[in-house]
């Protein structure tokens, strides 16, 4: 299975990023994913409607199912708070993506976490850049 892809930006250019390479390292490849790229009212507007919260999220992660999933990933947010995290923009999109695959497989915020996206983070930084 493969990632579709989706983006409602107009203007905004995008880094080159194999999301479907690191999707089916992280969560296999018969894990069908849906990847939404938008910005700040969009993703705003999604995480009031199905999470009950009102703030600008960088990343929201929706699994439907043990082999299906989606993520909405703000591209806006994500290079705001880029240099937050001593990431450039590319860095941090693939940080993001990586941070909600986690969440798709399960994992929740915490050491173990932290620990699985420094390690997938030093391993796809270059391989999926390049």
């Amino acid at each position: 299975m493969s990632v579709f892809i989706k983006t409602t930006l107009k203007k905004q250019s995008l880094p080159n990023i194999n999301f479907k390479k690191i999707k089916d390292e992280i969560l296999g490849k018969d894990y069908e994913l849906s990847l939404l790229i938008c910005s700040d009212k969009l993703a705003q507007n999604l995480n009031k409607k199905y999470r009950k919260k009102s703030y600008i999220p960088n990343t929201l992660s929706f699994p439907y199912g043990q082999d299906s999933g989606e993520i909405i990933l703000n591209v806006s947010q994500a290079k705001r708070e880029a240099k937050l995290f001593k990431h450039n923009f590319k860095q941090h999109l693939i940080f993001l993506f990586i941070h909600s695959l986690l969440h798709l497989k399960g994992m929740t915020h915490g050491y173990k976490m932290e620990k699985e996206e420094r390690r997938y983070l030093a391993k796809f930084y270059k391989s999926v850049t390049e």
